[in-house]
């Protein structure tokens, strides 16, 4: 019997690390999908645990987790929603981030310019939808900032988030749209970037839900992605200097 326990606990010494790997599931605003996957295959390279990774609009990732998704993480395109995740008892406060700063950019077959959106000359203008993503939300404002509204005010073509709204402009449906910087880098497509003052600053924070506190591998992300490294990916990839 004795010899039997010896044996069993040198197996179980000798099993390798990946035996206790897990896995951890991320929801993640659809503006930042390109540069997560930098950043899963980064945090992969020296950590043996697993990150899916689920995108799609801040808003329907948000009541997919209040009704039960099996998210772990949850990567926001704004505040509010990680801060009500907070306030509704499925996350603690000191487990909410700010990981990034959007800035969002005109986009156009022509050369892209304060001047071209200005003049008045776009007739349709593709965004995310503003009731789900806050890319939308700020590009809204971005409009009412330059005065076009009303009949100034082009036609606006929606999609349900970011990812839709690109997909637009890139199979040539829509000429201009007004989508997220870290996209068009993506892209390899010029683009002209929008001042901050247009609109509400887009801050987007990051919060681990109550049901990961003891995952490692959610804690493991979560802290790599406070990490010097993964704030130099995050910038490299269009995104706004946090203050310190």
């Amino acid at each position: 019997m004795h010899r039997a326990m010896h044996i069993l606990c040198l197996l179980v010494v000798m099993l390798p690390s990946c035996a206790w790997a897990e896995r951890a599931t991320v929801a993640v605003a659809a503006n930042f999908t390109t540069t997560m996957e930098r950043l899963v295959e980064q945090f992969t390279e020296t950590s043996e645990h697993t990150i899916r990774v689920v995108p799609g609009s801040t808003g329907k990732l948000y009541t997919q987790i209040v009704h039960g998704a099996p998210f772990d993480l949850f990567l926001a395109a704004d505040t509010a929603r990680p801060e009500r995740l907070v306030t509704d008892g499925f996350a603690h406060e000191e487990n909410r981030i700010t990981y990034a700063i959007g800035r969002l950019a005109l986009w156009s077959t022509d050369t892209p310019s304060e001047a071209l959106l200005k003049s008045g000359a776009i007739r349709r203008l593709a965004i995310a939808n503003p009731a789900l993503a806050p890319y939308g939300a700020a590009a809204m404002e971005v409009l009412e900032h330059y005065d076009l509204i009303d009949g100034r005010r082009p036609a606006l073509v929606m999609g349900e988030n970011v990812a839709q709204a690109v997909a637009m402009l890139a199979t040539g449906n829509v000429t201009y749209g007004l989508v997220p910087l870290s996209m068009i880098n993506a892209l390899g497509r010029e683009a002209w970037i929008i001042p901050a003052v247009a609109h509400t600053p887009i801050k987007q924070d990051a919060v681990l839900l109550k049901r990961a506190q003891d995952n490692p591998a959610a804690r493991a992300f979560f802290a790599f992605l406070q990490s010097d490294a993964a704030r130099a990916l995050i910038i490299a990839d269009g995104y706004a200097e946090q203050e310190q």
